[in-house]
């Protein structure tokens, strides 16, 4: 039977590769493909359950983990907070002032 990494244990790996230099840059935002996260895992086949329980533990450290169908992009949460915010003002003019229909 393999020993396999707990999801809390290849989170933590994840959020290692995001300070760590690769593809031209020396930190930050990357893409990781669902090849990698097998590895990562040690695993054949990796679940929803077992890739949301990993996202949950990334978000725990400061990651937001991102499913793009065909791989998956990890990105820190502060990246998010400098974002600007939608108004009310901005949400009623889509829905025609507040009506509710």
């Amino acid at each position: 039977m393999v020993d396999r990494p707990t999801e809390r244990q290849v989170a933590a790996q994840l959020a290692e590769l995001y300070g760590q230099g690769f593809g031209g840059k020396e930190r930050g935002r990357y893409r990781v493909s669902m090849k990698h996260l097998r590895v990562l895992t040690k695993r054949k086949r990796v679940t929803p359950a077992v890739l949301r329980k990993i996202g949950e533990e990334l978000f725990e450290l400061g990651y937001v983990f991102i499913d793009m169908e065909t791989f998956f992009v990890v990105l820190a949460q502060r990246t998010f907070t400098s974002y600007r915010r939608v108004s009310d003002g901005a949400v009623l003019s889509l829905v025609g002032g507040g009506e509710q229909g």
